[in-house]
C-alpha cells in the first residue's frame, strides 16, 4: 500500500499527482510490464527514493490510476438514466464516450493494455463494480423494449459495441487521422464520428411499425 498517511499535505498531495501523471504517461505508452520506477521517476523528474516516498511499489501507482481511470470510464454509463427518453440517453451516452476518447486517449491506451494482457491488476474491478454496473444499465435497457421504447437486441452486445466504437477514436487514432487525411482528419472527426454513431445505434434501435 502507500507510504504516506491517509492525511496528506497539499504538497503530498501536489507531489503525488504528479508521479500520477508520469506514471500514466510511461504506462499508456509501454504497458504495465514494459514500465519501471526509474522511468515513472524520471518522468516525474524526481528521484527513485523520493518517488517511493509516496507509493512503495509500482503496482500500488498502477492500482491507483486504474481505479481512477475505471471509475471515470463508468461515469457516463452511470448517467444513463431509466426516466429520460431512451433515444435522448443514448445519443448523450455515444457522446459522452467521444468526448472522452478526444480527452482521455491515454487512459483509453492502459485500460486497453490491461485488458489485452489478461486484466491481472484489475479482474476483481472488472468483475465486481463493473459488471454490477452494466447489469444495471442492461436491465433499464431491458425495460425499454418491454415498454416497446426502443427496437429489442442484446443490451450487453449493444453496450460493448458502443464502447468498441467510441474507444476506438482513442486507441487507434493514428490510424483514423491518417486514413481521413488532412481535410477529415482534425478536431471535426470526433464530431463526423458522433453524427455516424448516433445514425447507426439510435435509428437503428427505433422500434419497427
Amino acid at each position: 500500500m502507500e507510504a504516506t498517511s491517509p492525511r496528506r499535505t497539499r504538497i503530498q498531495q501536489e507531489k503525488r499527482e504528479v508521479i500520477l501523471e508520469a506514471a500514466l504517461e510511461v504506462f499508456s505508452a509501454n504497458g504495465f510490464r514494459g514500465s519501471t520506477i526509474d522511468q515513472i521517476a524520471d518522468a516525474a523528474g524526481m528521484s527513485k527514493p523520493n518517488l517511493l516516498y509516496y507509493f512503495r511499489r509500482k503496482e500500488d501507482i498502477h492500482e491507483t490510476l486504474m481505479q481512477r481511470l475505471l471509475d471515470t470510464w463508468l461515469a457516463p454509463l452511470r448517467e444513463l438514466d431509466d426516466i429520460g427518453d431512451p433515444m435522448t440517453e443514448l445519443r448523450s451516452y455515444i457522446r459522452r464516450k467521444l468526448e472522452m476518447a478526444r480527452d482521455f486517449p491515454r487512459e483509453s491506451r492502459l485500460f486497453a493494455n490491461e485488458i489485452l494482457q489478461g486484466a491481472p491488476r484489475i479482474i476483481s474491478m472488472i468483475e465486481g463494480e463493473l459488471k454490477s454496473l452494466v447489469d444495471e444499465k442492461a436491465e433499464i435497457m431491458n425495460g425499454w423494449m418491454r415498454a416497446g421504447k426502443i427496437a429489442r437486441t442484446d443490451p450487453y452486445h449493444l453496450i460493448f459495441s458502443i464502447w468498441a466504437t467510441t474507444q476506438h477514436y482513442a486507441d487507434f487514432d493514428v490510424q483514423v487521422r491518417a486514413v481521413l487525411g488532412p481535410d477529415r482528419g482534425g478536431e471535426g472527426r470526433f464530431e463526423d464520428a458522433a453524427r455516424f454513431l448516433e445514425q447507426l445505434f439510435v435509428e437503428g434501435l427505433r422500434p419497427k411499425g
